[in-house]
């Protein structure tokens, strides 16, 4: 899709409510499906595979290292579109054990001053059946796919274990990771579930379920040393990865800002990398670091790359820029990997540490 192409399309989509436009282009993304030519020819001119970005994770090839973000895909219903867009990974969720109708509407709102999304969604979704259900369907396809989990609203803090048990005994067998996500804001109490204690139980008790890679989501609020901290505990505990990071309540970033929810896109970047940095100083060599946080360009991927990130996300910058991103994230990664006289893209990970 050209830039042109898209801005027309945006114009049109930016006249819906917010969440009205996903459903309207999550309804395209679902069609792509059903007509497997359209499709290839799309992936064709989108999908970068490249020997500069394809690496091997947790025995999984990812052709590149640009992923969709969670949130996007809630109910796992775009997986088979996703390739198409250029993403070299989808991470589907975030889901929970029971379906929720999430926080009340209006929950999803754009700071197009800000090129940024606020949204108080609160893990709205059909459930761990609908989901498994779904995934069942995907038995032929290798395309990597993350599961994000959370607890449901009404689960509270002393029983929030018991939720991710049951996400994970269910999704033991599908997936090629998973995410804990005690970080989202919308949820009630869920960041309070950012601590050494729930962490190191939390990991423990995954590690005896399954022998999938899992991964912590964390906060961008938090100080650096409390997240390098958490982040160890859950390392230490069994983690195999870290996503730094969800999104944000600061509020003083923007006048236009609502005070409830979590902010994401342009807003978020700096403070997403100024924390994610420091992550990566410490841990890019003990574990895999995926960055998502207001990631639109190749050069602020490449920034997360060498500080850290095997892995970045994009979510809220493809509604402002397009499709057309991904692809030029992932051809501006082999250019200015090249300009640096780097070979492979592990020799660029963690490389202001190096």
């Amino acid at each position: 899709m050209s830039l042109l192409s898209y801005e027309t399309t945006k114009k049109l989509l930016f006249k819906l409510n917010p969440e009205t436009a996903h459903s309207v282009a999550g309804f395209g993304l679902r069609s792509l499906a059903y007509c497997m030519p359209l499709m290839r020819c799309i992936k064709n001119k989108n999908f970068i595979s490249h020997p500069m970005l394809k690496q091997k994770l947790w025995d999984t090839t990812f052709e590149n290292p640009v992923g969709l973000g969670a949130g996007f895909d809630k109910n796992g219903q775009y997986i088979v579109g996703m390739p198409a867009l250029g993403f070299g990974f989808t991470e589907i969720g975030t889901v929970t054990p029971k379906p929720q109708d999430g926080n009340a509407k209006p929950r999803l709102f754009r700071l197009v001053e800000d090129q940024s999304i606020q949204n108080a969604m609160g893990f709205n979704n059909r459930g761990a059946d609908y989901m498994l259900e779904r995934l069942k369907k995907l038995y032929f396809m290798e395309y990597p796919i993350g599961i994000n989990i959370g607890k449901n609203k009404l689960t509270s803090e002393e029983d929030a274990l018991n939720d991710y048990e049951i996400l994970l005994r269910k999704f033991q067998e599908y997936g090629h990771y998973v995410v804990i996500n005690i970080s989202s804001p919308n949820t009630p109490g869920l960041r309070d579930l950012q601590n050494e204690s729930f962490i190191t139980a939390l990991f423990e008790m995954a590690k005896t379920l399954t022998k999938k890679p899992i991964l912590l989501k964390i906060a961008p609020d938090m100080e650096a040393k409390d997240a390098i901290a958490i982040s160890k505990v859950a390392i230490s505990a069994g983690a195999s990865g870290i996503i730094a990071t969800n999104t944000t309540i600061d509020y003083s970033l923007t006048p236009h800002a609502k005070d409830f929810g979590g902010i994401s896109g342009a807003l978020l970047t700096d403070k997403s990398y100024q924390l994610f940095r420091e992550l990566g100083k410490e841990l890019h060599d003990k574990t895999t670091l995926i960055s998502v946080g207001g990631i639109d360009s190749a050069q602020e991927a490449y920034r997360r790359v060498k500080a850290g990130a095997s892995l970045v996300q994009v979510y809220s910058m493809l509604i402002y820029k397009g499709p057309a991103l991904i692809k030029e994230i992932n051809e501006g990664l082999i250019t200015l990997m090249q300009e640096d006289g780097y070979k492979h893209i592990s020799e660029a990970i963690g490389a202001d540490w190096k």
